[in-house]
């Protein structure tokens, strides 16, 4: 059986005795020949495939069938426009990238949220020094809340039939 330790100095030797734990090491930016950085991105049943370079701020988005064209116009609503934005805001480099994004499935909220979760997973991977504003504002983690299956014996998930007395 181990020595029983009384004091702060018996402590210190004992634990130069142990194995060392390896400090961990920095993340490295991944990025492809063409200096891009790509992320996929998930909410609700949309997915959204990211690509990111240094740039003037340039948004496209590809719509169904296969043109490139501006974020504003495919994503009307000024809310969705400012959900675009927020991963940008939040790590400080808005303006500073360029933004090429497919998106597949989905509605335009779902659709908006995954571009926002690939934007946030891509600029992380460019940069690993944003990695932790990103992280604080919690868009790195995939919403995984999905639409509630319809049971049988009900008009929807939890929605039963309308009851009647006679």
């Amino acid at each position: 059986m181990a020595e029983q330790v009384t004091s702060l100095e018996e402590l210190g030797q004992v634990a130069e005795g142990l194995p060392q734990a390896e400090p961990e090491t920095p993340r490295e930016p991944v990025r492809d020949e063409y200096g891009r950085s790509y992320a996929t991105g998930k909410r609700k049943d949309a997915v959204a495939r990211v690509w990111i370079k240094p740039g003037s701020g340039k948004f496209l988005i590809r719509d169904h069938k296969g043109n490139f064209i501006d974020y504003s116009e495919y994503f009307a609503r000024p809310v969705l426009q400012m959900i675009l934005r927020q991963p940008f805001q939040v790590a400080g480099v808005e303006g500073q990238f360029d933004v090429q994004a497919t998106v597949k499935g989905g509605g335009l909220s779902g659709q908006a949220g995954a571009v926002k979760h690939g934007i946030s997973k891509a600029l992380q991977l460019y940069d690993p020094s944003l990695r932790g504003a990103l992280k604080a504002a919690g868009f790195l983690t995939r919403d995984s809340r999905v639409v509630e299956r319809k049971k049988y014996g009900k008009a929807k998930a939890r929605r039963s039939f309308q009851f009647s007395k006679r």
